[in-house]
């Protein structure tokens, strides 16, 4: 963004480092310099597109294409009235519908498209909705009570976490002073081997200095009560859901043997089928199948009730 300059007295950011472009709701930006003078007051039009506009409504630009900033702010606009939830509508298609709105509404003004017909239907909406803007305005939804309390904990732990490593690092420097002076009079007081004499420090300043504790993980949310006085009080006793309704129950279920036509023989059972030698010729599964679940004699079972089955039938 250093190519910046204000399209009325032609500064730009080269020339005046601390050069600040303001905009305005039409889009267009002007300098500081400019606002205060076309704007002294307090309102006045645009030098580009003849606007009415106010002096307090410009804000410094933010985004290096004016457009976006105008974008930005006419969202926040729009949304601060529209702020219907998905719970609002009764399909998804009607709540799709609306969001379509939304855009619709907003590419418009973003575009200069039909400005006077598009704000009517603004102030209709507001008109027609008055009670759920109200209320959806007081209510703050569940995500974003618990995104505040998570952002809040994590602010006093980094607080606190800052606080602790400043005393560390000082008692650690404190201590590795003192290390410093103790090993300077060994080696002046001492006849050991100079060598033995750092080793032993080196070995007595790491045991000695302080390790830095580990990072706590935020608590899980508790739930909270909302006062008008916008203070948060959590009450562990009261949830924020309606208890779950206790259904009635039946009677146990009992399991009734199916019976089945096969319009053919009866089949032999599967003792029987054991037993007669009906898998004498078969060969034996070996533990990889059996572990997969697979057994001859039931296979067997099933190849006879197949073969048997629909014999009568005429």
């Amino acid at each position: 963004m250093d190519d910046q300059v204000c399209p009325r007295c032609k500064t730009t950011k080269y020339r005046n480092p601390s050069l600040k472009l303001m905009v305005n709701v039409c889009g267009h930006t002007l300098c500081e310099s400019c606002v205060e003078l076309l704007f002294l007051k307090g309102s006045g039009s645009c030098p580009e597109c003849n606007v009415a506009l106010r002096r307090s409504n410009f804000r410094v630009q933010l985004f290096e294409d004016s457009n976006v900033d105008k974008e930005v702010q006419i969202r926040k606009r729009i949304l601060k009235d529209f702020n219907k939830k998905e719970d609002d509508f009764g399909s998804l298609d009607e709540y799709n519908d609306y969001l379509e709105m939304i855009e619709e509404l907003v590419f418009n003004l973003c575009n200069n498209i039909d400005i006077i017909n598009t704000n009517k239907r603004i102030e209709q909406y507001k008109r027609d909705n008055r009670d759920v803007i109200m209320k959806n305005k007081l209510k703050l939804s569940k995500d974003e009570l618990e995104l505040e309390q998570i952002v809040e904990y994590e602010k006093e732990q980094f607080d606190q976490r800052r606080k602790e490593l400043a005393m560390i690092e000082a008692e650690n420097r404190k201590q590795k002073t003192k290390n410093k002076e103790e090993l300077i009079d060994s080696l002046m007081a001492s006849y050991e081997d100079a060598n033995a004499i750092v080793d032993k420090f080196t070995q007595k300043a790491e045991q000695s200095q302080i390790q830095l504790p580990k990072p706590v993980a935020p608590p899980p949310v508790a739930k909270q009560t909302h006062f008008s006085s916008g203070i948060a009080t959590g009450f562990q006793g009261q949830h924020g859901f309606l208890a779950v309704p206790k259904l009635e129950e039946g009677p146990l279920y009992t399991y009734e043997a199916q019976g089945f036509e096969t319009d053919g023989p009866a089949p032999p059972s599967l003792e029987e089928v054991i037993n007669s030698g009906y898998i004498r010729h078969i060969r034996v599964e070996n533990l990889a199948e059996k572990a997969g679940g697979f057994q001859t004699n039931v296979s067997c079972l099933r190849a006879i009730q197949e073969a048997l089955a629909g014999l009568y039938h005429g």
